[in-house]
């Protein structure tokens, strides 16, 4: 049987969510490899900062939830992004999950839905790996990585994440280098710049 995956690495050799470019210029990547193979999809910034939280959050669960299980050692080296960053696809949607059997934790991330077809509803609440699996004809990718490699991947792009433009914090917009002028303020500051 075919696989209904672009990509289906089981297991990663390495997996990392980084950005290039300079703040208000990034574009963020999930790349994974596998030996010689490597799958590069493109991500936007807010779905890399809610996987990130997504892991740290499931990583917690299966500690309390599963106390057999050994603890997460920590990676020592972080992968980089590998040239040619040619990415497959435009994620629209993850899942994430863990699987009991191997140990493992498995990503999977779907295409964004091609415009032709119609968006479908979205599902309320997180999806599930399974749900995303059963999605459509949109380029699919499914990667297995350990606990620590995940922990690792987590770590790095909140980091990644935090290092863009800052956000105001009266009005949550972002502040430009050139400066930010606040609608809270009402027009009785000057324009914000950091």
């Amino acid at each position: 049987m075919e696989s209904q995956f672009t990509f289906d690495f089981n297991p990663v050799s390495a997996i990392v969510a980084d950005a290039v470019g300079r703040p208000g210029k990034r574009t963020f990547f999930l790349q994974a490899r596998q030996d010689a193979d490597m799958a590069t999809l493109i991500m936007e910034k807010e779905q890399v900062a809610a996987l990130a939280t997504s892991i740290l959050q499931l990583l917690e669960e299966l500690e309390k939830e599963r106390a057999d299980l050994p603890a997460v050692e920590e990676e020592t080296a972080v992968p980089s992004l590998r040239e040619p960053l040619e990415p497959a696809f435009r994620v629209g949607q993850l899942g994430l999950g863990y699987d009991e059997r191997q140990d493992l934790m498995v990503l999977i991330a779907q295409a964004v839905p091609d415009p032709a077809e119609g968006e479908p509803d979205p599902p309320a609440g997180p999806p599930s790996p399974e749900s995303v699996e059963d999605q459509g004809d949109d380029p699919k990718a499914r990667f297995y990585a350990t606990r620590a490699q995940m922990r690792s991947l987590s770590e790095h792009a909140l980091q990644v994440v935090a290092a863009g433009r800052p956000d105001c914090p009266l009005c949550g917009r972002v502040i430009e280098p050139e400066g930010h002028f606040c609608p809270r303020t009402n027009g009785h500051a000057f324009p914000l710049s950091i």
